[in-house]
């Protein structure tokens, strides 16, 4: 078996106290427990959540100090004397979701995400803003060894949440589908999923950067919401006959797209709400929602399974991450330009530098 030296410290991004900011700085290198194991993460995708945790924005507690980061790949270094399903010196990934109880309802169900005993990756454990991450084996993205993990890092979050909420709309191969902060990174991969998954996208963003950037990953037409008076006349126009959308999934950080998207969506269409704008709350009319038999849904992470089908659309090279690499020393600078509403595609940290 491949032996690793592992050292007992490493270099992290520490949030340590609520509000922020990181403060990149040295901390232990734990070891991982029975059914556990330490992954050197190589490289880790920075997602906005990871900015919400920090600041504290969601009615959900955060473990203080934090570690953040969900979308961490990297390489098997050491492993619990439980565990058989991975092996050291395998590619792995950790992500949002760290670990669940297995045993409740939810988890026999394959709803593992809503366990009510996970753990959150970056949240309520320490995650992948740091050199050496402990994941539960159960629940690592098993990586094929072919994928690139500096792109594939991504995949981990943004991937599988789109893909699955994809899922969730329950869109068939031709027909349509708006995405709603197309220009991010969610939004970005959203666009590659639809087009892999047989369906026509609608790119919904604001800035000319952001519509370039979307027309070459594969979207059918672009509505820039800064610059068009009547943003709901061009989602219908964009549909080959003019009725909207079957689904629109919903990325936005801010509250205003949840309640216009039930303006646009086809009569049958449903809604999916994945973006997490703090403090937002969903409007619509209960008239328009009844005769119009508009579904309106909630799509969280994907789970064991829809993790490996998002990987596999990845390694088939059906998907193309666009990605900005920096140093993990740079993280803060990585957060500035999130609040500031000026990053286009994702956002990755190279934690060697």
């Amino acid at each position: 078996m491949t032996q690793f030296e592992i050292p007992e410290q490493q270099w992290a991004q520490v949030v340590e106290k609520k509000g922020g900011p990181v403060v990149f700085k040295q901390i232990p290198v734990q070891k991982p427990g029975p059914d556990e194991v330490l992954i050197n993460v190589k490289y880790s995708g920075v997602c906005h959540t990871d900015l919400h945790a920090m600041k504290g924005d969601w009615p959900l507690a955060t473990k203080m100090p934090l570690v953040g980061g969900h979308e961490g790949a990297g390489v098997v270094v050491a492993k619990g004397e439980l565990v058989t399903e991975v092996e050291v010196g395998d590619h792995a990934g950790i992500k949002w979701l760290n670990g669940s109880c297995l045993a409740c309802s939810f988890c026999m169900q394959a709803d593992e995400p809503l366990c009510p005993h996970a753990l959150l990756s970056g949240y309520t454990v320490d995650g992948s803003f740091q050199q050496y991450a402990i994941a539960k084996a159960a629940h690592v993205a098993k990586i094929p060894k072919g994928c690139d993990l500096e792109t594939t890092a991504p995949v981990l979050c943004a991937g599988i949440t789109v893909y699955k909420g994809l899922k969730e709309s329950g869109v068939r191969p031709g027909q349509c589908v708006a995405i709603v902060g197309a220009g991010g990174g969610l939004g970005s991969m959203a666009i590659q999923y639809a087009n892999a998954m047989g369906l026509h996208a609608i790119a919904i963003d604001g800035g000319e950067e952001k519509g370039k950037n979307c027309r070459e990953l594969g979207a059918q037409a672009y509505v820039d919401f800064t610059t068009t008076k009547d943003l709901v006349g061009d989602v219908k126009a964009a549909t080959p006959d003019g009725l909207g959308p079957h689904a629109v999934i919903l990325l936005a950080v801010s509250e205003k797209p949840f309640h216009q998207a039930v303006d646009y969506v086809r009569s049958r269409g449903t809604i999916i709400c994945i973006g997490l704008p703090a403090g937002a709350k969903f409007q619509a009319p209960v008239f328009d929602t009844v005769i119009r038999m508009i579904t309106i849904k909630g799509s969280y992470v994907g789970n064991r399974q829809d993790t490996q089908e998002a990987l596999d659309f990845f390694a088939r090279g059906l998907i193309k991450v666009p990605i900005k690499t920096v140093g993990l020393s740079k993280l803060q600078e990585v957060y500035d330009l999130m609040e500031e509403g000026k990053i286009v595609g994702r956002y990755v940290v190279d934690t060697s530098k």
